[in-house]
């Protein structure tokens, strides 16, 4: 039976021919898409155009070295996952190269269960930060709401919300692009509905919208409010 192969591409950047190629077909078994590159030049011109989602580079590159290439990708993409191939005589070098946030690095000679594993574990980390953002909504520019947590995040710190705040967004983004009745809002924050709570529900969204960009909370004449992104 054949091995079902990850949808996640894979740019090997190695100068030594035979084994590119050699680690190119054996990734092709498990992987859709491998790209192979033998120095920084066309590696950087493959990643521009291909963006692949995995990089594994071997440190020593004619040219420009593989931290060289990578530090080029990290000036505008610290998303993409890296996996060095290195001399034990390197190791110190990536030991304090924290800025080129490496999955692994693999000091050769390498197996090729070793490198299997650690692409693995790239995937995992693709996988996981994924699901994370798939639950983390970009309101602007540094501006997140983080849904598991229920916080709001602006470059990076929190912002303070009151319990009613917090609830609101909740909600709000519960039914992200739609329409909440202010009815519904209102019975859903003081499980009540009466004069006195509809003068707080306003005063709560005048604060709150304080928090957030400009007309960020939208009013719908007469049915309620939306947030839209």
């Amino acid at each position: 039976m054949n091995e079902i192969k990850s949808k996640y591409s894979i740019l090997y950047v190695e100068d030594d021919d035979a084994v590119r190629d050699n680690y190119i077909n054996y990734l092709k078994r498990f992987y859709e898409v491998v790209y192979g590159a033998s120095n920084a030049e066309d590696a950087y011109q493959i990643f521009k155009s291909k963006k692949p989602n995995i990089l594994v580079i071997d440190i020593n590159l004619p040219g420009k070295s593989g931290i060289e290439f990578l530090q080029s990708v990290r000036a505008f993409d610290h998303s993409v996952k890296a996996i060095m191939l290195t001399a034990m005589s390197d190791v110190d070098t990536l030991m304090h190269a924290s800025e080129l946030k490496l999955t692994k690095y693999l000091v050769k000679p390498i197996s090729r269960d070793e490198l299997k594993d650690a692409l693995s574990v790239a995937v995992k980390e693709i996988v996981d930060y994924t699901t994370y953002a798939n639950r983390v909504i970009h309101i602007q520019d540094e501006l997140y709401w983080d849904q598991d947590r229920e916080k709001l995040i602006a470059e990076g710190q929190e912002i303070f919300l009151t319990r009613k705040e917090r609830a609101l967004l909740r909600l709000l983004f519960a039914n992200v692009n739609n329409v909440v009745t202010s009815e519904d809002i209102i019975y859903e924050l003081w499980y009540d509905y009466d004069d006195a709570k509809i003068i707080a529900f306003k005063t709560l969204v005048k604060t709150l919208r304080k928090k957030l960009p400009q007309n960020f909370i939208k009013n719908v004449f007469g049915i309620g409010y939306k947030v839209e992104v």
